[in-house]
């Protein structure tokens, strides 16, 4: 069977510009009209499809002349009142309810991850956060909200921020805690910063130490563009000479390996647990420390799980860290 193939509404792409220009168009010319096809080519009766979906039958009908004329091709075959598929009308049906059934499999997505009970939250934070700090906030969050669920990334800060930015993230935990037009920042907690050294170094058997005194050191640090890199260059700075560095990573535990293993010094905040190998000094002068902040979206709406964990961290300002 040869079905009319029309030549309204045709488009002749000249490019491959104006190729991807014209399909965006043809798009969104059609998808207001997907769901009325498929509603008149269940039920094969344009009044029967207008009963169904709630529509006048007028604007059902015209629906479907435009969408024929914006494809150039006969969708249907008319009887009377009936209708029936044209060859071509079952082809388009089959990927318009692929497409119908992507879109109802993405509204319920988007409406489980919104629940106030069982939603989803996107939380970033540092490496140095995951081992103890994220774990103990969300079991202690999850004490009133128990089936709210949490989409975990760790991250240096700005790797962070540029998700909140994108919209993969809603909330992080970060240092230092920025200060940006388009973000919102509240500051949490502080955090001291400790002189991490071998075991037998020749200040391994200080308590304390200024900073001032590790200034022919190698030191060991995270890479440029992690904040704790950044806050170690200023304070170096502060105390009157710039790091030698000998080595950079991107993980705090690490770091402390290589200071273990006799390769340097570092800053580092505290670990969840002592490693052997090192001495871990308080620092006098300057004063070693970071604050650790929440972040996100300016003018970013809040699903419900997202408003309570939002809340829930604002309210552990000041007790944000284990002792």
């Amino acid at each position: 069977m040869v079905h009319q193939q029309r030549s309204e509404g045709r488009l002749s792409p000249s490019s491959d510009t104006e190729d991807t220009a014209d399909t965006a168009v043809m798009s969104r010319l059609l998808a207001p009209r997907l769901a009325y096809f498929a509603g008149v080519a269940r039920t094969e009766h344009v009044t029967r499809a207008a009963q169904e979906m709630q529509v006048p039958q007028s604007t059902l009908s015209r629906a479907m002349v435009r969408l024929e004329q914006d494809l150039g091709v006969d969708l249907f075959a008319r009887h009377g009142r009936t209708v029936s598929l044209t060859p071509a009308g079952r082809t388009f049906l089959a990927s318009v309810e692929r497409a119908l059934d992507e879109i109802e499999r993405a509204a319920d997505e988007v409406r489980a991850d919104a629940d106030p009970a069982t939603g989803k939250v996107a939380f970033g934070f540092l490496h140095t956060m995951g081992a103890e700090t994220v774990p103990g906030l969300i079991h202690a969050f999850r004490a009133d909200h128990p089936r709210v669920r949490f989409s975990l990334v760790q991250n240096y800060g700005e790797a962070m921020l540029e998700r909140l930015r994108a919209g993969e993230l809603d909330l992080c935990l970060t240092s230092p805690v920025p200060d940006a037009p388009d973000l919102v920042a509240r500051r949490l907690d502080e955090q001291k910063l400790r002189l991490v050294v071998p075991a037998d170094h020749r200040l391994a058997a200080r308590r304390r130490v200024r900073l001032a005194e590790a200034a022919d050191e190698a030191f060991v640090t995270l890479e440029p563009g992690y904040g704790l890199r950044r806050i170690t260059d200023d304070l170096c700075k502060e105390a009157g000479f710039r790091p030698r560095i000998a080595f950079e990573g991107e993980e705090a535990e690490t770091l402390r390996g290589l200071v273990a293993a006799g390769l340097g010094v570092a800053l580092l905040p505290p670990p969840a647990v002592a490693r052997p190998g090192v001495v871990e000094l308080t620092v006098t002068a300057p004063r070693a420390a970071r604050e650790i902040g929440v972040a996100w979206l300016d003018g970013h709406p809040d699903t419900p799980p997202v408003a309570a964990f939002k809340k829930f961290l604002l309210s552990r300002r000041g007790n944000l860290l284990p002792n």
